[in-house]
């Protein structure tokens, strides 16, 4: 029996075990609270300062992430043991040289980091190599071709420019009247302007979920094994969640068939961590939507449900050690926006948002609020998933939020 000894140092000295986190938001402020606790010395990094998760790791580090000069300076003077990027906006190119001399492990791959940062990239690889099932396709780089796909997949669809996150330059066309100002907004929303979107054709599905999905090694051969969280179902709001809750009823058939797909795309991506596979169901069919090498935003929901949050999983898949996907609640999360464009907000009612002894609050400490941003989440427990809504959703009306 091999048995795989894994060993952690001491945070700020010599035999510290370093971790470089790219992208402080607060998916990655959780992160880092569950490696703290397992005597991890944390750098992290965004492009501005304060971040939520600068506010609780050792080391903050201002810098474009996107810039792979800048990138290649700070690891080079880090020389962190795993770097976790947490963000899609990354120069991915330093990641792969960096993989490739063997001095740093990215998590979970550096394939998979430069896969997933890019739409055309993971659908490519899902729908053409692994022969997953999707909605019809096509990539547009110009008005021309992108009027062109448009009529192909035919009405309605959806536009997303293949480099964006959280909903930015997303639309639903209906008609072709709405082509060209879809093609603009696109234009606009990308995270890096590269000009090509992605045409889906609408499928038509009764819920959408995300299975968290675990890559860790097992503790005594040291073998990889994958492990799911419940299903998690979510609603959206112009590409971007709104309220998630755990568990998703469906179908035994439609589970193992989310099961198989988030396994065969994990392990396509390899490394170890957590996935955020997204999927829409309809009765006993799943389709393959997309994929987070990292902690996933509907995952926030786990923080109540699960004995270990998505955010712990991650933590201990990365460094090596045994995991728990078990859930001991239903339970559900409501998002708390901003409302306003403006810095040094603050937050009142959260007495009210608290009262019942089943909510729980994430204030995230975000310096800056615009209209649609997330300042925090609300999450709840009850013994139904609809009540376990209501009561989160409750919870997050409560919170005030003011311009000081």
């Amino acid at each position: 029996m091999n048995h795989m000894s894994v060993t952690i140092g001491t945070p700020l000295q010599s035999s510290a075990f370093k971790v470089l986190l790219l992208g402080s938001g607060e998916l990655g402020k959780e992160v880092v609270i569950s490696l703290q606790r397992l005597g991890v010395e944390v750098h992290a990094a965004d492009r501005y300062d304060h971040a939520p998760a600068m506010q609780v790791a050792h080391y903050q580090h201002t810098l474009n992430m996107a810039d792979p000069e800048e990138l290649k300076q700070l690891i080079a003077k880090i020389q962190p043991n795993l770097i976790v990027p947490e963000i899609e906006a990354i120069a991915t190119e330093v990641l792969v040289e960096i993989e490739a001399s063997q001095t740093t492990t990215i998590i979970p791959s550096a394939k998979a980091v430069n896969l997933t940062m890019n739409r055309e990239g993971i659908r490519r690889l899902a729908a053409e190599e692994l022969g997953l099932p999707t909605s019809a396709y096509r990539f547009a780089n110009s008005l021309e071709s992108f009027r062109a796909a448009c009529d192909d997949i035919g009405y309605p669809n959806f536009v997303k420019p293949v480099m964006s996150s959280s909903g930015k330059g997303q639309s639903r066309v209906k008609s072709f009247a709405e082509v060209d100002a879809a093609w603009e907004y696109a234009q606009t929303g990308g995270r890096v302007n590269q000009g090509t979107v992605i045409v889906e054709s609408q499928i038509d599905f009764d819920f959408e979920i995300t299975l968290l999905t675990v890559r860790a090694k097992n503790a005594e051969t040291g073998e990889i094994e994958t492990q799911y969280c419940d299903p998690i179902g979510h609603c959206q709001d112009s590409g971007d969640y709104v309220e998630s809750w755990q568990p998703q009823a469906m179908t035994a058939v439609a589970l193992e068939e989310a099961k198989r797909i988030s396994h065969k795309v994990t392990a396509a991506l390899g490394g170890c961590g957590i996935f955020g596979v997204e999927l829409f169901v309809k009765g006993d069919k799943v389709w393959f939507s997309e994929v987070s090498p990292r902690p996933h935003d509907t995952g926030l929901v786990t923080l109540a449900s699960q004995y270990q949050s998505e955010f712990e999983l991650h933590a201990r898949a990365i460094l090596g050690l045994p995991v728990n996907t078990t859930r001991h609640s239903v339970a559900a999360s409501a998002v708390i926006y901003a409302g306003v464009d403006d810095t040094n907000l603050s937050f009142s009612g959260l007495n009210l948002a608290l009262t019942n002894p089943n909510t729980d609050l994430r204030l995230f400490g975000k310096p800056e609020g615009f209209k649609r941003r997330r300042m925090g989440v609300a999450t709840a427990r009850a013994e139904t998933t609809d009540q376990a809504r209501e009561l989160a959703k409750h919870a997050a009306d409560q919170v005030i939020v003011n311009q000081n």
